[in-house]
């Protein structure tokens, strides 16, 4: 199978970008929600997307944000995705696409077959679904949280909805992950820190070459 695409999530510094860039990924993450450790204020967000554009794709993480918000960190950062974390439902989903013309992805928190079933009511909504883990019952965050997942429900899964592989993600299992799952887009957001909302530019390279030699 071909190497799955890269995302390294909730990049913070123009230091951890450029690293992400140097690694080849083709996605950068910039959080948008002030309860993470990896929130980006909008002159920040602006700053990445700048330093970004025409160099790697930007995806933005949004948590059942508001059209306003979405609307100011799209044109300030020069968004190309976005993706959303939160409860956002199908008719939710294809109205953010529709009303900004960009691709956007949906979050699928996971723990049964169930879960991964769900991911077919987005389909002609979203561009694409990511199956994260699902978090604990009362977390304050929806992801980024270091969780994995029972890869072995993603067995043979022939989804009609483009998708990729989130959560617990780390240069030291995603080789595992694709093998198990071949997902075809891979994201890592807590398994590239040294700590909490830290990017490591090690880490980071180490994912990416990871996630190509599976």
């Amino acid at each position: 199978m071909p190497a799955p695409q890269i995302k390294i999530c909730g990049l913070a510094t123009p230091a951890a970008l450029e690293a992400t860039i140097a690694a080849r990924a083709d996605y950068a993450g910039l959080v948008v929600f002030p309860p993470s450790p990896r929130h980006l204020a909008l002159a920040d967000a602006a700053a990445l997307g700048a330093r970004a554009a025409g160099r790697i794709k930007t995806v933005g993480l949004f948590v059942d944000a508001a059209d306003s918000l979405i609307a100011e960190t799209i044109a300030a950062a020069r968004l190309d995705v976005i993706q959303l974390h939160g409860k956002e439902d199908p008719a939710r989903v294809a109205a953010l696409r529709a009303a900004f013309g960009l691709h956007v992805w949906k979050a699928l928190a996971v723990s049964s077959r169930e879960d991964i079933a769900r991911a077919e009511t987005f389909a002609g909504a979203a561009d694409l679904v990511l199956f994260d883990a699902k978090p604990p019952k009362g977390a304050a965050l929806p992801g980024g949280l270091g969780l994995v997942f029972d890869w072995s429900l993603l067995s043979g899964y022939r989804g009609c909805v483009p998708w990729g592989l989130a959560g617990g993600l780390s240069p030291a299992n995603v080789g595992e992950a694709v093998r198990a799952t071949q997902a075809p887009l891979v994201d890592v957001s807590s398994g590239a820190e040294s700590a909490p909302g830290v990017k490591d530019e090690n880490l980071i390279a180490e994912f990416c070459r990871a996630a190509r030699g599976a």
